[in-house]
């Protein structure tokens, strides 16, 4: 990430929730080193392994200007959301060996509700960024959550994708040879499994994969969680890549507000068929998200693979819709 921007000094709040986790710790150390945060709390209960206070009291030690509070309990929440431009929201139990994002649902749905509860209370305009698994159907559960309180911003409450489009990118770039920072790889559908749709006729680099080589990476790219799940054999799943992304994504959100539009992925409440929720490529402005980019023309591939997604991402959907509505 650069280190001077071109629109003044850092003057945002930063929240991250679920600090003291395995995606929490390197993405706050990641956070503290973004010029365009001014305050960065870092928040997560009390029981944590790693007492929240004590992952502040360390990444406040990195030699940057930004403010770094540690919070812990539901009688700290408010302190910690208050002022906030951006809430990033990593808290949840992991996934471990022979788990899917589905497995997750039942913990994760309850504590992503009552998170995203606090943050209508205590800092209802801040862009909300959902990296909770299962995605497909935390982010759901958030915009519901808005929805029955009639506070509902579609621009504003997002579903970290980043980490798809970084992965493709990263194997695409391996497969051709080619530099990384070369390849860019719009990743739309969903965040799990099938519904994972990286669309690598967009992409330069891959114009000359068999169409062999495009299943073996779409089906990689799909699984590479899995890959590292099984990889760590049962010590815990995608952390520091993850850790990485959201930074990443957060970065464009900070800038977008600022006024430098932005454009990448990410999973929202926008209408694509019958899926009320979509992740596609978007431009992100001073207001949250401006617009929705048009579907390319796929391949035929492609094509067969979207129909498939859709039909699992429309359960996925409705599992996070009917959460709320039953709890």
């Amino acid at each position: 990430m650069s280190s001077a921007y071109p629109y003044g000094p850092p003057k945002h709040k930063v929240c991250l929730l679920g600090a003291s986790g395995g995606i929490g710790q390197p993405l706050a150390m990641l956070l503290k080193l973004n010029p365009m945060i001014n305050e960065l709390a870092l928040y997560d209960i009390k029981q944590a392994a790693t007492p929240c206070p004590g992952v502040a009291a360390d990444v406040s030690h990195i030699d940057t200007n930004t403010k770094v509070g540690g919070f812990a309990g539901d009688e700290e929440m408010a302190a910690a959301l208050k002022g906030s431009s951006v809430v990033v929201i990593s808290a949840g139990v992991p996934r471990k060996p022979g788990m899917t994002r589905d497995d997750l649902f039942n913990i994760n749905a309850k504590i992503v509700k009552g998170l995203a509860e606090a943050c209508l209370k205590h800092t209802p305009t801040a862009m909300i960024l959902i990296i909770t698994n299962p995605v497909n159907s935390t982010v759901p559960i958030a915009a519901e959550v808005f929805k029955k309180a009639g506070a509902y911003d579609w621009r504003r409450i997002l579903g970290v994708t980043t980490l798809d489009c970084v992965r493709a990118s990263t194997f695409v770039a391996e497969k051709a040879k080619v530099e990384v920072k070369s390849v860019n790889v719009p990743v739309i559908g969903g965040h799990a499994g099938e519904t994972i749709l990286p669309l690598l006729s967009q992409v330069a680099a891959a114009s000359g994969f068999s169409a062999s080589d495009i299943e073996a990476l779409d089906k990689r790219i799909q699984d590479a969680g899995t890959e590292v799940v099984n990889a760590k054999n049962g010590a815990g799943s995608a952390t520091l890549s993850m850790a990485y992304a959201a930074s990443k994504f957060t970065d464009h959100v900070l800038m977008g507000i600022s006024g430098v539009k932005q454009t990448c992925c990410c999973y929202i409440g926008q209408p694509q068929g019958d899926c009320a929720f979509f992740a596609n490529q978007v431009e992100i402005g001073p207001n949250g998200v401006s617009r929705i980019m048009d579907l390319p023309k796929l391949s035929p591939f492609e094509t067969r693979r979207l129909a498939e997604a859709k039909k699992k991402l429309v359960g996925d959907i409705q599992s996070g819709i009917d959460f709320v509505h039953n709890n």
